[in-house]
């Protein structure tokens, strides 16, 4: 566990806030270790606690540590990958996900994870962008990987078959492709013999300040960038979220958040090795089973979008399960709807934990105090985290309350983008001697420091010349009962430029007796004159990533297309 002090120097370089959580230092000591040597330490520490469970079958933390050095042995034996080599992984959340990472790790080399949804031209940028020599890719995704890697120095593809790690007896009713079987490969090596083959690497030569992962940025800013991260950023965010939720070694986590993606490897895979707790893996969200893996493990930290929570929530059956191990449910990236906080804190008596981070640092930037969170809010900035909003054409820090782009500053920030000089020096700027990281997102900071999302920097709807923040508008409709889920866009309009449309998918209680005047008259009534809806459409569900965010560019985009 991290050790902290305090001192004058560092609560003023440190980002101090009016408000700080009761029990926490404002500086963390994170220790100055690679995430290797945290699996070694767990391992040594809780051998026979269960690192990994999957569906009906636990791995021990000494089984779990035997295999990463068999996997990382054979990526250095027999596939050549020397230190600082990157390699790719395509896949679903599993045990082999979990293995794999720590494999690689541990050979040296450097992590590049990837979204398993993506397809064609998306994996071959990842490819040829990353010079991956080698990939552990899953079964069903072999094709893909085969037709993308043309052009591109990967040498050696590892196909993992999830129904590896299920246990062949379970009751669970697992989708076909969890249940699939191996089958052969031609000239590719399946992730079982590569692990029979029984090879080990020599010692570890990598540093907490080497290169250890490539995650992708979304592309939501324009095509995906890596960004460069060290053990150190990633530790330090382990080690922080370790201690801001005080998290006890035998936690359960339910590891649904995708681990391709920082806020699943934060919390899902570092967060949990860390500490010696169980990953109580879920490829994807799927309510009954993860109500299943809630109750039966006792699980007692679930990082989960706001829709998933939604999803839990509307559950028929949901007071049949015995959720009492649940502590803590966190996620960020999407603000949770007031009223569905509403609902979490009724239901289950607990709240909702919110935090704020980007691909560019590690995850968390700022999150909410545990002892006094507040509703749709960002949090405060984490240890060590300096965070500024300022006037994005000026550069100007802003007062509390006055909208603008947040700033970050802190050891969890990435190094720069891959190959990519131009974009890491734009990406920063300095003020008062510090050097920020530009967020491209709009918000601002009460007078206790509590960071508030308004937008995205380019998400502005200029309606008669007024901007109007689609985010804003959003926070209101969530109040309307008939509500589920809105995404706000603007829509091309002769007279006012753009004017603001409402796409709103409504409760199934309500479809049928609330119609689209009856949202647009309601808001009407709780908003200024150009901010409400002149549009209101209804649709079935809303495009989302997976991570829970409702992806508003591309509704915008196809609605732009559209008019």
């Amino acid at each position: 566990m991290p050790t902290s002090r305090s001192s004058k120097a560092v609560a003023a370089r440190g980002g101090a806030t009016s408000y700080w959580p009761r029990h926490l230092p404002r500086h963390l000591e994170a220790p100055d270790v690679t995430l290797s040597e945290t699996l070694a330490t767990s391992a040594r520490r809780f051998a026979d606690r269960a690192a990994i469970h999957s569906f009906g079958r636990s791995i021990l933390y000494s089984e779990l540590a035997d295999a990463v050095e068999r996997f990382a042995g054979w990526l250095v034996k027999r596939a050549g990958v020397r230190r600082g080599d990157r390699v790719l992984l395509y896949m679903q959340n599993s045990a082999q996900w979990v293995i794999a990472y720590h494999g690689v790790l541990r050979a040296d080399a450097v992590v590049v994870p990837i979204n398993p949804m993506n397809r064609g031209a998306e994996v071959a940028h990842y490819l040829k962008d990353s010079g991956a020599c080698v990939a552990v890719c899953a079964q069903d995704l072999v094709e893909q990987l085969e037709a993308a890697s043309a052009g591109t120095d990967l040498r050696q593809i590892i196909v993992a078959t999830y129904s590896d790690y299920v246990d062949a007896g379970t009751d669970w009713a697992l989708p076909d492709w969890l249940r699939e079987p191996r089958r052969p490969h031609g000239s590719h090596v399946t992730w079982a013999d590569a692990l029979a083959a029984g090879e080990r690497p020599g010692p570890p030569l990598s540093q907490p300040g080497d290169l250890c992962l490539l995650p992708y940025t979304s592309g939501s800013t324009g095509v995906p960038r890596a960004c460069m991260h060290t053990h150190r950023s990633f530790m330090h965010n382990a080690a922080g979220m370790a201690l801001w939720h005080w998290t006890a070694p035998a936690t359960a986590f339910l590891c649904v958040a995708p681990m391709y993606h920082v806020a699943g490897l934060s919390h899902s895979l570092n967060l949990p090795i860390y500490v010696g707790g169980t990953l109580v893996v879920l490829p994807r969200w799927e309510r009954d089973l993860a109500l299943r893996l809630l109750a039966e493990q006792r699980v007692g930290h679930a990082a989960i979008p706001p829709t998933a929570v939604i999803d839990l929530l509307g559950h028929p059956q949901l007071d049949q399960y015995d959720l009492g191990g649940l502590r803590r449910i966190t996620a960020g990236g999407a603000s949770m709807p007031m009223e569905v906080w509403k609902r979490l804190r009724n239901r289950l008596g607990l709240d909702f934990i919110e935090g704020y981070g980007m691909t560019e640092t590690a995850a968390t930037t700022h999150n909410n105090p545990i002892d006094r969170p507040k509703r749709q809010c960002l949090g405060v900035p984490f240890f060590d985290t300096l965070s500024l909003v300022i006037d994005p054409a000026t550069l100007r820090p802003l007062p509390a309350g006055e909208q603008g782009e947040i700033l970050v500053s802190g050891p969890q920030l990435f190094q720069g983008y891959w190959n990519r000089p131009q974009d890491t020096a734009d990406a920063f700027v300095e003020i008062d001697g510090v050097r920020y990281l530009r967020t491209g997102d709009i918000g601002q900071v009460d007078e206790e420091g509590y960071f508030f999302m308004t937008d995205r920097a380019k998400r502005m709807i200029n309606a008669s010349g007024y901007k109007v923040w689609p985010a804003e508008v959003e926070s209101v409709l969530y109040q309307h009962p008939a509500i589920r889920e809105v995404c706000v866009i603007g829509s091309r309009d002769p007279y006012r430029g753009e004017t603001v449309k409402a796409l709103v998918v409504l409760d199934p209680k309500s479809r049928g007796s609330v119609g689209a005047d009856d949202i647009i008259s309601w808001a009407r009534e709780r908003m200024a004159a150009y901010k409400y809806p002149r549009i209101v459409e209804f649709t079935e569900s809303l495009p989302k990533s997976p991570v829970g965010k409702i992806l508003w560019r591309d509704i915008q985009e196809a609605e732009s297309a559209r008019t």
